[in-house]
């Protein structure tokens, strides 16, 4: 059965549309607040996701000295889900945080098994991108 050159074009254009139609259902970043985003990432297994959270430091690890100096902190959500935030100290402040207190974050997610790690969490010193932060007593850490 041969298509008129009229319907041939609107199953193309049908068709487009229903892949751009998958490609927003499927790769698109989740919306909602900061915490569902890192849960529903986590879940799925996204990765490369800017995202903006705050929870409570549960523990501090020694920095990570391979390649540029990271801080590194284990941030456990109010839903219960912890991610290790990898904060780089080479363009960005020390953050003075202890087990216990809030801390505030923008950055990007990445997904592992254990919950997740947020980096860039530091200003783009190429300003090509968009950086991120740490909040801590109400001072913050580009």
């Amino acid at each position: 059965m041969r298509l008129s050159r009229g319907r041939r074009r609107l199953l193309l254009l049908a068709g487009l549309l229903l892949l751009a139609w998958a490609v927003r259902q499927f790769a698109a970043p989740p919306s909602g607040d900061g915490e569902a985003v890192i849960a529903e990432a986590y879940r799925y297994r996204r990765s490369g996701l800017m995202v903006e959270a705050e929870g409570t430091v549960e523990r501090l690890l020694a920095d990570d000295r391979e390649g540029p100096a990271h801080q590194r902190l284990i941030v456990r959500l109010a839903a219960g889900q912890t991610v290790l935030v990898s904060h780089n100290i080479d363009l960005a402040p020390r953050v003075p945080a202890a087990p216990g207190d809030r801390i505030g974050f923008r950055g990007q997610y990445e997904w592992n098994d254990r919950g997740g790690v947020v980096h860039w969490t530091h200003h783009d010193p190429q300003g090509r991108r968009a950086g991120g932060w740490l909040r801590h007593d109400e001072r913050m850490y580009r």
